[in-house]
């Protein structure tokens, strides 16, 4: 399909729910939904773990605490902060407790957090509150065993687009004691980082509500690239070979937009597709679970 085309066809309804209505693309979703959920009550009865803890004062701020195993003598653990996906408007950290056991195993400190889901709030405000989540982080890992000069986010669909606002995101106005860098790295899975399409998606737009002034506030691609700060500031981006072509785009799109520096890693992976692709993540054979690793030592 020619450019022109594909340009086109970005103003038909009937297109856009096709590119980005996951749950049909993959009719076995709710098989994938239901391994989740046991995967994640199995964490949460077999790790150590606080939950439901709250780093804010409104409806949906709270996070669960997945420490790593604390060893005498050794240095605070690296921090793996996952932001679960759901366009915005549906599911929860609990259905996600399963990224953890996979991390933890490796040493690290995992940390799930919840936000309010629209159409109750509106997108931007679901990054203020990510923000408020990873300040809390910042200033609280420490009692859990967790190092909060080592920060990397980690988020899947409406998650990843809200792991390279959390990347992009001027620290120093959210609290004057968060340093520049408070995300050392961040990766992006199945990522969404230009809301204009689903301004016109006809299954979205009841429920995200955009407007064309939050698409430009909450639009990575159309930001700066971050600054690298102290050799932290990477964005990894993947998504599913067997996604939608919009996925595709939209995984490449924020490597053309903040560059290769920034976003060195921008990669599809062959026979996974939306949900297929997070289970990926907890593989340790997989190549996507490898550089996941790989952020959170470096």
């Amino acid at each position: 399909m020619n450019r022109k085309s594909v340009s086109s066809n970005r103003s038909d309804p009937a297109w856009l729910d096709l590119q980005y209505n996951n749950r049909a693309l993959v009719p076995e979703h709710a098989a994938h939904f239901e391994r989740w959920a046991a995967a994640s009550a199995q964490a949460r009865q077999g790790l150590p773990c606080l939950l439901d803890v709250a780093y804010g004062h409104g409806p949906g701020e709270t996070l669960d605490v997945f420490p790593a195993p604390r060893k005498h003598g050794r240095p605070p653990a690296p921090v793996m902060v996952f932001i679960h996906g759901g366009y915005w408007r549906s599911l929860d950290k609990s259905d996600h407790s399963f990224i953890a056991p996979a991390f933890v195993k490796q040493g690290a400190c995992v940390v799930i957090p919840n936000y309010a889901l629209c159409p109750a709030v509106t997108i931007p405000q679901i990054a203020l509150q990510m923000t408020q989540a990873l300040a809390w982080v910042y200033r609280h890992i420490g009692t859990h065993g967790g190092d909060p000069q080592r920060i990397t986010v980690v988020g899947h669909s409406a998650g990843g687009h809200l792991a390279a606002m959390m990347l992009a995101c001027q620290w120093s106005l959210v609290g004057q004691d968060l340093p520049d860098a408070l995300v050392q790295s961040a990766m992006s899975i199945s990522g969404v980082f230009d809301l204009e399409p689903l301004r016109h998606t006809p299954f979205l737009k009841d429920s995200l509500r955009l407007t064309p002034r939050q698409v430009s506030q909450a639009s990575p691609a159309g930001f700066a690239a971050p600054p690298l700060q102290d050799g932290r500031g990477e964005l990894i981006a993947v998504a599913g070979a067997d996604e939608s072509d919009e996925f595709v785009r939209q995984n490449q799109l924020i490597q053309s937009a903040w560059g290769k520096e920034i976003v060195p890693v921008c990669e599809t992976l062959p026979g996974l597709n939306h949900f297929s692709v997070l289970e990926a993540l907890v593989d340790p054979r997989h190549r996507l679970h490898k550089l996941a690793k790989q952020s959170l030592k470096d």
